[in-house]
């Protein structure tokens, strides 16, 4: 089995950072927009990105502009001050929500932008999907039609479009809304015409909840192609609180099927709380060429949205988002010397690595980094042999200090963080004889 297929995201334990070994690195940082601004979708329009986002306050859709995808400047305009004449203009979720939900604009060739939006029907009521189009990125936007593009009324209607391109073909992918009448939410793929204003053909389903973690939905579709893997970024759960998460599928064709990764991408947990709830999620190419991921979270007290994003990284294809931890198995590395697994209760997956007690013992195990510099390791662990227990750390062959560990008794599996500089891509974390003994259960690596 590839090492990619085998990371699995796990729940964080609060442990302090060691010293003297390298601070722990908070690589996802503070909002970019200290807001209300979920949902956000990021295009180039020209030297300047636009990032759209879901009403707020009676703006219909949100703007905001950077010139270098890090620094964003809220615009005081409305993209969409008129919605179509179909949309119920009395409707709304609750005070100062009209129902206008997480925006998609792209560009088409010609260099008029098309944007396509949430909105409440007028009859029968649900929510559904319209479209619109203007030659300025902050809008405003014109509706084109009388009816919605997309409203399934029998699913529960349409929400949360987002578009996609390749070889001159035009495609929106959306949502069902069945979670707001007990029904399956799905996420849909359909042609669109060139000028992205009509469908041309019947909508295929890619996927739907059926996951544990994904509760009783799943929203938010993006589509991104990366070395010819069709690789379907989502979100699932409640939007109202720490469940909403992000998490992707991976198909070798447009239409997949699509196989869903175990676990999710980004959680509050994966980013040990530096982000509540991350969803809503979009990817770019900066103009450095690398990839980046955009997402909404909870502000301390869950009052708002604010912006995110963090550096995107591919494992074998596979996505990597710096700050999110991903975990490594012990016992799934190159043992050396006397060490051995054993099946223990309690180890996150069943088994860990003991008996790294002389210096030919080690367990190495090869991790991720999404980019280059400052990661955080939290290393599970559990020892009973008393204070001053330490395992020996090499980073790629280079000796990077120790982990030491305080006395949690065997079998009592805990965790201690420490900083580390990775090199971007694939790398080597080898764990030889310290100090007394202690058993290894796994990495996580952020």
């Amino acid at each position: 089995m590839r090492a990619a297929a085998r990371l699995l995201i796990v729940l964080a334990l609060a442990v302090a950072p060691l010293s003297p070994a390298p601070a722990a690195v908070a690589a996802i940082g503070g909002p970019l927009v200290d807001q209300d601004f979920p949902d956000p979708d990021v295009v180039r329009v020209g030297d300047a990105w636009y990032a759209y986002a879901t009403n707020e306050d009676e703006v219909n859709i949100q703007v905001a502009r950077s010139t270098d995808l890090r620094t964003w400047e809220v615009l005081p305009v409305d993209a969409l001050p008129d919605l179509g004449p179909w949309a119920d203009p009395d409707w709304y979720f609750r005070p100062g929500d009209r129902g206008v939900w997480a925006p998609d604009v792209s560009v088409r060739d010609d260099g008029t932008l098309v944007l396509y939006y949430t909105a409440h029907n007028r009859d029968p009521q649900a929510q559904c999907i319209g479209v619109a189009t203007s030659s300025s990125p902050t809008g405003p936007f014109t509706p084109v039609g009388a009816a919605p593009l997309v409203c399934p009324v029998a699913d529960g209607g349409a929400i949360d479009p987002a578009s996609y391109a390749e070889d001159g073909r035009r495609y929106l992918l959306w949502k069902n809304d069945g979670n707001c009448c007990g029904r399956d939410t799905w996420l849909h793929l359909q042609p669109t015409s060139a000028d992205g204003l009509t469908l041309t053909g019947p909508a295929t389903r890619l996927i739907r909840q059926d996951r544990a973690f994904e509760g009783a939905l799943v929203e938010a579709p993006t589509l991104w192609r990366h070395d010819g893997r069709y690789v379907l970024f989502y979100s699932a759960n409640s939007f109202a609180d720490d469940r909403y998460l992000t998490s992707y599928a991976t198909s070798a064709s447009l239409t997949g099927p699509y196989d869903k990764a175990p676990n999710p991408l980004l959680t509050t947990a994966t980013t040990d709380g530096s982000v509540r709830g991350p969803g809503g999620q979009d990817v770019v190419t900066g103009p450095d060429g690398r990839d980046r991921i955009f997402f909404h979270g909870w502000d301390p007290g869950y009052a708002y949205r604010g912006w995110h994003s963090a550096e995107l990284g591919w494992a074998d294809g596979l996505p990597v988002v710096r700050g999110s931890r991903v975990r490594y198995e012990a016992e799934r590395g190159e043992l050396t010397g006397l060490a051995r697994t054993r099946g223990a209760p309690g180890a996150s997956d069943g088994r860990v690595v003991g008996y790294i007690d002389d210096a030919g013992s080690s367990v190495t195990v090869r991790v991720f980094a999404a980019r280059a510099g400052g990661h955080t390791l939290a290393v599970r662990f559990a020892n009973g042999s008393g204070t001053g227990a330490s395992h020996t750390l090499a980073v790629n062959g280079v000796g990077a200090g120790t982990v030491d560990y305080p006395d949690t008794g065997w079998d009592a599996w805990s965790e201690v963080r420490r900083g580390v500089t990775l090199a971007e891509g694939w790398n080597t974390l080898r764990f030889g004889k310290g100090a007394w003994w202690a058993e290894l259960d796994a990495v996580d690596v952020s």
